[in-house]
Formats: C-alpha cells, sequence, structure tokens
C-alpha cells in the first residue's frame, strides 16, 4: 500500500522501515533534521508533501498537541479518498474522539491504534494494536496494521484504543513499582533478586514487569528499552487525568503514579531506571 509515515523518532522509524520491508511504498516526514537522516539511511523516501495520495498515513508523535497539529495540516494534505490515518501516539481519548468527525465529514478514516511492544516490536512485526474507530476504517489499514502487529484488537468506537493504552501503561507502571519494591525486600532479606525472580516468574505473582522488563533491562543493566522516563511519566498522567474524569481519585494503582512523577530518574532516561533506582534505594514512605 501507499503509506506515510509522520514522526520518524525510533518508534516511527522501526514501524517504516518495517513497512519498506514488507513491500508497502512508504514516505515520511518529521521536523527533527537528524531523525531525517536516520530515516533517510533506514531507507524511507523523505518529503513534506509524504502525505499526498497515501492511503494510509501512520502517525508516531509524542503528546496530543503534535497529533493536533499535524491533524490540522492533513486535512488539506491530498490523502487519496478513503484514505485513513492511523495514529499509534499515546494520547488523551478525547484527542481521537475531537478529529474522528473532521476527518469523516473529509471522507476519510481516524483510528486510535497506541501500540504495545517497542521499536524491537515494530521492526519484527509482532506489535500489539489496540485500536479504537470505525471498522470500515480499520478494514482499510488492516492491510498496513498486519504487517507491524502479531496481534490487532479492535476495542471500540473513537478513542477506545487510546482508553486501553491508558490503562495499560497504567498497570504496567503500577506493576513496575511493585516489582522493584519485591526486589529491594528480597535483597534486604539476603535473596539475591535474579533468584527471587526466578521463583516468582515460575508463580502466580509474575507479569510482563517480572518476566520482561526485570531481566531484560533492569537486572542486565542494559536500560536500551527504547522509551523514556519522560514518556511515561506522559502517559502516567493522561492516564491519571482520565481516572479523575470518570470519578476514580484515589486506590493502589493510582498512588503507582505519585512515585513516578517523585522520582529524581531524569526524563531523558529509560523509563526502566525509575524501578531500578527503587531496588538500589527504596524508598521509606
Amino acid at each position: 500500500m501507499d503509506v506515510a509515515g509522520i514522526g520518524l523518532g525510533r518508534m516511527g522509524r522501526a514501524m517504516a522501515r518495517r513497512l519498506v520491508e514488507r513491500g508497502h511504498a512508504v514516505r515520511g516526514w518529521d521536523t527533527a533534521l537528524g531523525r531525517r537522516d536516520e530515516a533517510h539511511a533506514a531507507g524511507i523516501v523523505l518529503t513534506e508533501e509524504a502525505a499526498l495520495g497515501a492511503e494510509v498515513v501512520l502517525l508516531s508523535l509524542p503528546d496530543d498537541l503534535a497529533v493536533r497539529a499535524v491533524a490540522e495540516r492533513l486535512q488539506t494534505a491530498g490523502i487519496r479518498a478513503g484514505g485513513v490515518v492511523v495514529d499509534t501516539s499515546t494520547v488523551a481519548p478525547a484527542t481521537p474522539r475531537a478529529l474522528a468527525g473532521p476527518f469523516a465529514a473529509l471522507g476519510l478514516g481516524w483510528i486510535d491504534a497506541p501500540v504495545s511492544g517497542g521499536p524491537a516490536g515494530a521492526a519484527e512485526g509482532r506489535l500489539l494494536v489496540m485500536a479504537g474507530g470505525e471498522a470500515e476504517a480499520l478494514a482499510v489499514a488492516r492491510p498496513v496494521l498486519a504487517d507491524l502487529a502479531a496481534r490487532i484488537v479492535h476495542v471500540g468506537g473513537p478513542g477506545a484504543g487510546a482508553v486501553a493504552k491508558l490503562a495499560n501503561n497504567l498497570l504496567l507502571g503500577a506493576n513496575l513499582i511493585a516489582a522493584a519494591e519485591v526486589m529491594a525486600l528480597a535483597r534486604r532479606a539476603g535473596v539475591e533478586p535474579a533468584r527471587a525472580l526466578e521463583a516468582i516468574n515460575g508463580a502466580s505473582g509474575r507479569s510482563a514487569a517480572t518476566e520482561v522488563n526485570l531481566p531484560r533491562w533492569i537486572l542486565s543493566g542494559r536500560f536500551d528499552s527504547g522509551f523514556t522516563a519522560g514518556l511515561m511519566r506522559k502517559d502516567l498522567q493522561l492516564a491519571a487525568a482520565l481516572a479523575a474524569e470518570v470519578g476514580l481519585s484515589e486506590g493502589l494503582v493510582l498512588e503507582a503514579v505519585r512515585r513516578w512523577l517523585a522520582s529524581a530518574v531524569p526524563d531523558v532516561a529509560d523509563f526502566n531506571r525509575v524501578p531500578a533506582a527503587l531496588i538500589e534505594e527504596p524508598r521509606g514512605d
């Protein structure tokens, strides 16, 4: 298919490169010169008019403000009639709900399709896509998404994918805080975290935090997940705002948001350094 990739950071570039490898005609654009250089080296054709004539426009942008700004330009960018914008960014549900209608009026689809799996998952075509939007629009985008994802879950109408992604990241954030505190407990009690982790991952306490993050990035000291602490904090703040919007303001999971925001780990660092810091220096509060 004829695909435009807007936003060529680590995630956007990995998705665009995967689509090139799978035989799609991919044009891309990013405002950052360095990202454009890296995308060009990956075989992606670069042009400011990337969306002109595209059947599917794939967005991978940092926040709601960027998505809304790009959406305004895309309304007059010459996307092919019947085409679809697939926003893989993590945003507030209000953003896709505000944009789906105006794009439908232009004869275009808008799918909020945040993903899980990181740049490595994109490069290997094993992402999970959480899609919100109309079934007809998703059907148009499915051939592209199928080359990126091992699984596509149509969660519901516009904004449903964003809700699912925020719920997922909120749970991951809480699980990472809990897993870090458990590892700190094991260490203080005289058991090496790696040994305790081996037992937990064979038992009922296991989660993605213990099966993936702790062994792959935290206890290994690699910290190269491709996802920053700043982005995780942004996602958790969006999740907390959504919780307040629907009348949830307290609880164990939401307490984890405070722990992430209070961490001294800088925004530019790998997000796994936040739970790692709790293992080394557990907080007393």
